[in-house]
C-alpha cells in the first residue's frame, strides 16, 4: 500500500440513501391478511444509516450517495445537511430516490423490501470524482445497495492511499458482489450474509446455529472468506470476531466474542447499521486503539440505537453513549 498521509479522523460512506416508509403492528400479517397499525416515514438506506451513525459519533464524515430528480431527494439532501454530513449526491434523471417499506412487530423484529431506484446506478465516475475525499480519509465503508463498481471503484481509490476498507456484505446479494470481499481489510456479516458468503465458498452452514458454534470452527470458518478481519454480527448474542494471525490490529487474541449490551428492544431496523457506523467511527477516531475496544463501542451505539424506532433517526449521538455506559 502507499504511505499513510496526515489527515483529521474521518470516514467515507459509498452508500444508499432510502425513505423510509414504516407501519408498526402487534405481529406480522400472514398472506391475505389485513391488519390495523401505525406509520411513519424517515430517512434511512444502509449507506446513510451508517455515515448518521458515524458522524454522530463525532467522526467528520462524508457521504457519496445517488438521488432521484424528485421530492425525496432534495429532503435527502437537507437531511444530510442537518447532520453535518459532507454529502456528495448524483442526481440521476429518470430514476427515483430509494424507498423501503418496513413493517416492524411488536416484539422489534422486522420485514422490508425495498426499491433501489438511483442507488443502483451509482456510478463509478461519480466515485472517481470524489478521489480526494476518499484518500484523506482513514476508513471507507460499502455495503451491498449500491451498483457494485461504484463500490468497487472506492475500495480500490482507498486501498491504494492505505485507508482501511470496511465492507459490510449486506444485504446477501450473491457473487457480482464477489470483488469487493476481495478488496476488503474487514469483513462485517451478520448470520444470515455469513451463510450466504460460506456457501460461495462451498461451505454449507445453518444460519440459526451460527451463534451455537464453538469459537474454533467459528473461527475456521471466519478464515475462509480470505479477509484480514471479520466481525459476524449475532444479534442478542452479540459479536464474534476473527483475525488473520499475523494482524491482530492490537488485540491479544485472533477470535473472541463480545457480548451484546443489555437494551430494551424497540425496533431492531437500523441494528447492523448503528453498529458498522459505530465501528467505523472507532476505527477513525483512533487507529491505534485494540480492535476489540471498537467492536465494544459499536456494540454500545447498536444497542441504543434499537431502543429507538426508525432508521437514520434512531442513531444515538456520542454524548447518549456516554451517559449510558460510560
Amino acid at each position: 500500500m502507499a504511505k499513510r498521509k496526515s489527515s483529521p479522523s474521518a470516514a467515507v460512506v459509498v452508500g444508499s440513501f432510502n425513505q423510509d416508509m414504516v407501519w408498526q403492528t402487534a405481529r406480522f400479517p400472514v398472506p391475505g391478511e389485513t391488519r390495523m397499525g401505525r406509520f411513519a416515514s424517515g430517512p434511512g438506506g444502509k449507506g446513510f444509516n451508517q455515515a448518521v451513525a458515524a458522524a454522530r459519533q463525532g467522526v467528520t464524515t462524508c457521504f457519496i450517495g445517488a438521488i432521484g430528480a424528485d421530492a425525496l431527494g432534495e429532503g435527502a439532501q437537507a437531511l444530510a445537511r442537518a447532520e453535518g454530513l459532507d454529502a456528495r449526491w448524483q442526481t440521476v434523471a429518470g430514476e427515483a430516490t430509494g424507498t423501503a417499506a418496513i413493517l416492524v412487530e411488536h416484539g422489534g423484529q422486522n420485514l422490508i423490501v425495498v426499491a433501489p431506484g438511483a442507488n443502483a446506478v451509482l456510478a463509478p465516475a461519480h466515485v472517481l470524482a470524489q478521489r480526494s475525499a476518499i484518500e484523506a480519509a482513514r476508513v471507507l465503508v460499502t455495503q451491498h445497495e449500491v451498483h457494485p463498481a461504484a463500490s468497487l471503484r472506492a475500495m480500490q481509490i482507498a486501498r491504494t492511499a492505505g485507508v482501511l476498507c470496511l465492507h459490510n456484505p449486506a444485504p446477501a446479494a450473491g457473487a457480482n458482489y464477489a470483488a469487493l470481499r476481495r478488496e476488503a481489510d474487514l469483513l462485517t456479516p451478520n448470520e444470515s450474509e455469513f451463510a450466504a458468503l460460506l456457501r460461495e465458498e462451498g461451505e454449507a452452514v445453518d444460519v440459526a446455529t451460527v451463534a451455537q458454534l464453538a469459537d474454533a470452527e467459528l473461527h475456521a470458518l471466519c478464515r475462509r472468506l480470505g479477509v484480514g478481519s471479520v466481525v459476524v454480527t449475532l444479534g442478542a448474542a452479540g459479536a464474534f470476531v476473527s483475525h488473520a494471525d499475523p494482524a491482530l490490529r492490537g488485540d491479544a487474541e485472533a477470535c473472541y466474542r463480545v457480548p451484546a449490551e443489555p437494551v430494551s428492544v424497540a425496533d431492531t431496523t437500523g441494528a447492523g447499521d448503528a453498529f458498522n457506523g459505530g465501528l467505523a467511527a472507532a476505527l477513525a477516531q483512533d487507529p491505534a486503539r485494540p480492535f476489540r475496544s471498537a467492536v465494544i463501542h459499536a456494540n454500545r451505539v447498536a444497542g441504543l440505537a434499537v431502543e429507538n424506532h426508525g432508521a437514520a433517526a434512531a442513531m444515538p449521538r456520542a454524548e447518549d453513549v456516554r451517559r449510558r455506559f460510560g
